[in-house]
Parts: C-alpha cells; sequence; structure tokens
C-alpha cells in the first residue's frame, strides 16, 4: 500500500507524526508534503524535528514542487490523509486550488476517486467550514474531525492521539492489533 501524508498548519501536528509512525510499523509505503506552517507547529506542539517527522517517510517533497511525481495521477497511490487539515487547507481542496503541492495531490486524489481523508481542526465550526466539509464529503472524502473517545478509558493523551490515529487507519482498510476496539456495553462493578 502507498499513501500520501499531507501535513498542514493547524494545531495537531502529532497526528501526522503519530500516523507516519504507524504506516512505517505496518509496512505503508508513505510519500510526505508538509506546509511551512505545519513545519512551525511540529516545532511548537511537540518535541519532534522537522527533519525527524520527514524521516519516518520514505518520501519527502517540497510543500511548492508542483512537479512532484504525486502532482500527478498516473503515480499511483491508494490514499491520501491530511493531518491535520486547516480550514485554509479544506477550503482550497474542495475549491481546487492546486496552488502548493499538498493541495495539488489532494486535487489529484479526487479526480482519480482514490481515498481522500481530512483530519479537520478547528472549533468552533462556521458555515462556511461546513459547507466545505459537505461538498467533499459528497465527492466521496472521509472528513475524520480528530474527536476524542472516552469508552476506552483513556488514562493519557497518547491514548487519545492513537485512537484516532487508528481510526484513520481503519478507513484505509489498515486494521492495526493495538486498537481498543468497541466491545458492546458491560457491567461495570
Amino acid at each position: 500500500m502507498k499513501i500520501i501524508i499531507g501535513m498542514s498548519g493547524a494545531t495537531g501536528a502529532i497526528l501526522g507524526i503519530k500516523l507516519l509512525q504507524v504506516l512505517k510499523e505496518a509496512d505503508v509505503e508513505t510519500h510526505v508534503v508538509i506546509s511551512p506552517w505545519a513545519a512551525a507547529n511540529i516545532q511548537y506542539e511537540t518535541s519532534y524535528t522537522v527533519k525527524e517527522v520527514e524521516k519516518l517517510a520514505d518520501a519527502v517533497y517540497g510543500y511548492k514542487d508542483l512537479g512532484a511525481s504525486i502532482s500527478s495521477g498516473s503515480f499511483q497511490v491508494d490514499g491520501m490523509i491530511v493531518a491535520p487539515c486547516s480550514m485554509k487547507t479544506l477550503a482550497s481542496i474542495r475549491m481546487g486550488l492546486s496552488d502548493n503541492l499538498l493541495t495539488r495531490a489532494a486535487d489529484v486524489i479526487l479526480k482519480e476517486r482514490k481515498k481522500l481523508i481530512l483530519l479537520t481542526r478547528e472549533t468552533p465550526l462556521n458555515d462556511i467550514h461546513l459547507e466545505h466539509m459537505l461538498a467533499l464529503s459528497r465527492m466521496g472524502t472521509t472528513i475524520l474531525p480528530p474527536m476524542p473517545a472516552f469508552y476506552n478509558h483513556p488514562s493519557t493523551i497518547d491514548d487519545l492521539i492513537m485512537h484516532i490515529v487508528f481510526r484513520t487507519v481503519d478507513q484505509l482498510g489498515i486494521h492495526l492489533s493495538p486498537a481498543k476496539r468497541w466491545q458492546g456495553m458491560k457491567a461495570r462493578t
């Protein structure tokens, strides 16, 4: 399997980082594009350097490199995840702006009818955000805001993050055993 990971300038850089780690462990080939603001957030929000994040991927592309292989539908990939996905990136993808490699790669994924998953980051949402999400959902995009789950009794922030990561890769048909799955309501004593 071959997946593009786009990281845009919303809070939540750790989501893209953990996705790259999990996909690497699952032996999935990854191609990454990191926006300038995503790079800034990696440094601000995490203990990782941009170079350390890039080393998790099989291939790294420049944000403005519209001549990169992933900018063409002839480059075969199975899907793309944008994690985190800013509202600017969401709007650009919805409008087909393609003014950088991240949004161009997403445009290609849409035109090729491949799996596009957006981990949208904003709260609260306004009508514009919701309209963009609805339009992209109708185009086949999976809108997956990273919302915490509590049925699995998370005890750390990493537990919350990994639940989102596992739910995201589930969308690609990658079902990893460490994921805590819903087992139904059980009486608590």
